[in-house]
């Protein structure tokens, strides 16, 4: 019998919770739009609380320090690419065209909000986050690489981590390279992504025999 108390939703929230909610949106908002007007190192905590009508004080109540905002940023990227992915609502159905998929919704992420990626991305190098934060990217790559490679689509002769490493390796290099180079359109970034994105699929796709002609 299903335990009764697990079916019970969970209580709303109350109204000081709510508050804390709304006061900790309004501090990162006021921060990643400070951080996209006049750049990362250049904020301090003072600007950002102004910003966010609070006081000093109360910056720390949801942050120990300013670097703590950038992950907070690298988490809600990942949610971001997620949403993006699945509000497409069409899932394709080989291994290839979900990498595609998800390189393409990397790209118009970054595209969007070129100017915040272009303030933090370094920031949240320098702070060792792609050390230091969990791989969910690479994990996802991996996760799709494992069905192609079980289907039949892609060899075998890597593991799925290894690829799915490499491919984060390559994403992350062209968005370095797509953000030192502010004079190029926007855009473009979406076309360098897949194009990287070829390169691993030339060494991993199994050769399919020519079709028979007609």
């Amino acid at each position: 019998m299903t335990d009764t108390l697990d079916a019970q939703p969970a209580a709303p929230l109350g109204r000081r919770e709510r508050n804390k909610i709304k006061v900790m949106a309004r501090l990162y908002e006021a921060a990643i739009s400070l951080f996209a007007e006049q750049g990362y190192d250049e904020t301090s905590i003072d600007e950002i609380a102004e910003r966010a009508d609070v006081a000093r004080g109360t910056f720390f109540n949801y942050f120990q320090r300013k670097e703590d905002l950038l992950c907070v940023w690298g988490e809600k990227r990942r949610d971001t690419l997620l949403a993006t992915m699945a509000a497409d609502g069409v899932v394709p159905d080989c291994a290839v065209g979900r990498l595609r998929h998800c390189m393409t919704a990397l790209a118009q992420i970054n595209e969007a909000h070129r100017h915040e990626t272009n303030a933090l991305l370094m920031a949240w190098v320098r702070a060792g986050r792609p050390l230091l934060e969990d791989p969910y990217l690479a994990d996802l790559f991996a996760e799709v690489v494992a069905g192609g490679v079980e289907s039949g689509e892609f060899r075998s002769c890597f593991t799925a981590e290894q690829i799915g490493h490499a491919l984060r390796d390559l994403y992350l290099g062209t968005l370095y390279r797509w953000c030192g180079q502010p004079e190029e359109p926007a855009d473009r970034l979406t076309g360098e992504l897949l194009t990287t994105l070829d390169l691993i699929l030339q060494g991993i796709l199994v050769d399919r025999p020519p079709e028979p002609a007609s």
